[in-house]
């Protein structure tokens, strides 16, 4: 299944462009879903006349639409997790909520949306749009499903499940009560479920499509965005300059406007454009408002190439992710000096903003405002940091392995 994951800085129309995406691959002959995050649901730039529901619903031939409700989300799950703990609640004495007293808590939305793409990834898509929130809300959601994980590894190994026989002697032993089956096997199908988005969000049939409206406020903000992007091993495969005005108005207020966005252009070309491929939208001189709107924008002059999300991006070698999804590598130099190098592109960074921490069997990465746990490769685990640097927009850290936990060679 192809993925398109839309995102940018609020108010840069990516629900549209989101649409738009989705329409042309629907156009194309392929089942295609567009999931929205946006309370509001994509129904009004899609022309329906009624709000999208969480299931999905076949706007027109090949295109289904559906948004994340965070409210019915937090309902079923709480509702089921009173249900689990009846009895303890009961001997509490604790009255039990009804569905119809409950509304959602912050977060609520990140852990909807993450359980959405969970369904959509089993559904029989050939492709799915997926309209984020903001960039960097979007950021936060798309690194969860590893945090979650690797929380739920420490807090509940799954190895301590296989000594459920001696669960009773060891609470006798220890004088507490050890955590209940139950527990174990709610975590499990947890982290089943996270793995199953982590799986999506990593693949590599899984892109990133970037939308802004060209300005100085959207430049600074993707030069920010482009540190977690790269930590996070996100392949971005288009930048979208949304609402791009004409250049040959004879209005002076306008054209001063479009001189301001050519001039955006020009620098994000320079900054961006070997990485990033740069497909602007025109401005339609209205909000884009039914089908034939968004045909528009994603016909000739518009959308172009990135409208067929089959279209993957070509990108250099050293921006291409790893074997498992991570950007990534290990350069084996033991034989010239003795070292095991990681690297990790970080194009745009500054070393001001690095920071790298060695904890046990992981690397504490920071990049500006994004952090990033890493678990070492079992090689790099026998070893000592002993230096990095960053050069040329990649981070290089190098490792000394441990005599005492090398093989001797002859």
């Amino acid at each position: 299944m192809r993925t398109v994951l839309v995102t940018g800085p609020g108010g840069a129309g990516r629900s549209t462009v989101a649409a738009a995406t989705a329409l042309a691959a629907a156009r194309r002959g392929r089942r295609t879903l567009l999931l929205s995050a946006d309370p509001a649901g994509p129904g009004a730039v899609l022309g329906a006349d009624t709000a999208l529901a969480v299931e999905p619903a076949e706007v027109t031939p090949g295109l289904w639409a559906a948004r994340v409700d965070p409210a019915d989300y937090f309902r079923t799950e709480f509702l089921a997790l009173q249900d689990r703990a009846a009895t303890a609640l009961d001997m509490l004495g604790a009255r039990r909520l009804d569905g119809e007293e409950l509304t959602e808590l912050p977060g609520s939305e990140q852990f909807a949306l993450l359980q959405a793409l969970r369904r959509a990834s089993a559904g029989d898509w050939d492709v799915l749009v997926v309209d984020l929130p903001p960039l960097r809300d979007a950021l936060s959601v798309l690194a969860l499903p590893e945090r979650l994980r690797r929380l739920l590894g420490r807090l509940l190994p799954a190895e301590r499940q296989a000594a459920r026989a001696l669960r009773p002697m060891m609470a006798q032993l220890a004088g507490v009560p050890m955590p209940a089956g139950w527990l174990y096997g709610a975590a499990a199908r947890r982290d089943e479920e996270l793995a199953a988005v982590q799986a999506l969000i990593r693949a590599r049939t899984t892109t990133v499509r970037l939308v802004a409206e060209p300005g100085p406020a959207a430049g600074d903000a993707l030069r920010v965005a482009r540190d977690g992007l790269s930590l996070y091993g996100l392949r971005v495969d288009a930048l979208v300059p949304n609402k791009v005005l004409p250049t040959d108005s004879s209005d002076a207020w306008l054209a001063t406007l479009a001189a301001q966005q050519q001039k955006c252009l020009d620098g994000w070309s320079e900054e961006y454009g070997s990485a990033w491929p740069l497909h602007a939208v025109r401005h339609l001189g209205r909000d884009p408002r039914g089908l034939d709107d968004l045909d528009d924008l994603s016909g000739p002059g518009g959308l172009g190439g990135p409208a067929d999300p089959d279209d993957l991006a070509e990108r250099g070698p050293d921006a291409d992710p790893g074997p498992h999804g991570d950007p990534w590598w290990v350069e084996d130099r033991r034989e010239e000096d003795g070292l095991l190098v990681w690297s990790l592109p970080l194009p745009g960074a500054e070393k001001a903003d690095v920071g790298l921490v060695r904890r046990g069997d992981e690397l504490l990465l920071t990049v500006g405002p994004f952090h990033r746990i890493v678990p070492l490769e079992a090689a790099l685990r026998r070893c000592t940091v002993s230096g990095a640097a960053l050069t040329d927009g990649v981070l290089k850290v190098r490792f000394t392995p441990e005599p005492g936990l090398w093989p001797r060679t002859p």
